[in-house]
């Protein structure tokens, strides 16, 4: 039986350390200030919108809302982008995406100051990921799955990591993240050879293919800890990882589930994010 890293428990022991530092803020007459930036009503933004607000409430983050029609347009999304970055009460800004197909999405998200870009989105950001250094703030799903492993005390130096995905959300950032921690990485994708023969000698796995249950038993070893990133949809409409939990977790050392895994503790590392951008302009 394989032990399960809960997200709970992580996103409790994030919180208590986040209240101390709003507080430390609070006292410094600064109140964390989140600005959530949303174009149409897509049902997923909306529900991760609802969560983000209820974590920021209960840890007294100021959220404010700049919502536009889907056809508001690409100039009014570029003044709306501005606005934000000059409103030196905003420290951090979460955009949704993807935009509507008529948007310019790179220039949207390219066009966030760095500086309250929060999820990662800029390509100053991502440069800050893949140079190393703190610059930037990750892609939150990517930094909650190193919170996972982090809170859990799972040792990275040295290990074998296999990162399944190469997005710029998920798996090319935490790739860098675990090199970071002096992992040693390997990216599998779609033009993998024998992929699950790769994963079978990782110590670590971090599966972001979206893809339902695509990672059997064929790519399991009893020694392993894996991260299931995946949020997908299954039989009967149930939520489900990109691992199938009910093969793996009599076999794997330890396992994330899905739901009440990664994606718990991603709002709470936004909150996270936010708060360290606050503490960035008294510093």
């Amino acid at each position: 039986m394989a032990k399960l890293l809960k997200g709970a428990a992580v996103t409790a022991a994030l919180n208590e350390q986040l209240k101390t530092r709003v507080q430390n803020l609070e006292n410094k007459r600064i109140t964390p200030c989140l600005a959530i930036l949303r174009i149409g009503e897509r049902g997923d933004d909306i529900a991760y919108e609802k969560g983000a607000v209820k974590r920021c409430d209960s840890l007294g983050i100021l959220v404010k809302k700049f919502l536009l029609e889907a056809d508001a347009g690409q100039d009014k999304l570029m003044e709306t982008i501005e606005l934000i970055n000059r409103d030196p009460a905003i420290h951090g800004c979460l955009m949704f995406r993807p935009l509507p197909k008529h948007y310019d999405e790179e220039m949207a998200r390219n066009a966030l100051a760095p500086s309250k870009d929060i999820d990662g989105i800029t390509n100053a950001s991502l440069a800050g990921v893949f140079g190393g250094t703190d610059s930037g703030f990750p892609p939150c799903t990517a930094a909650a799955a190193m919170e996972i492993l982090s809170h859990y005390d799972i040792a990275l130096k040295g290990k074998n990591a296999v990162v399944i995905g190469r997005s710029l959300v998920i798996g090319k950032p935490v790739a860098m993240m675990l090199i970071k921690e002096n992992a040693t990485v390997t990216i599998c994708h779609t033009k993998t050879v024998d992929m699950p023969a790769v994963c079978q000698r990782a110590d670590v796995i971090i599966a972001a293919a979206g893809r339902a249950k695509m990672i059997d038993k064929a790519y399991l070893n009893e020694n392993q800890v894996v991260i299931d990133v995946g949020i997908n949809v299954g039989e009967g409409g149930k939520l489900c990882g990109d691992v199938d939990f009910e093969i793996a977790e009599p076999i794997v050392s330890a396992i994330t589930p899905v739901p009440g895994g990664v994606g718990t503790v991603t709002t709470s590392v936004l909150a996270k994010h936010l708060v360290e951008a606050a503490e960035r302009t008294v510093r």
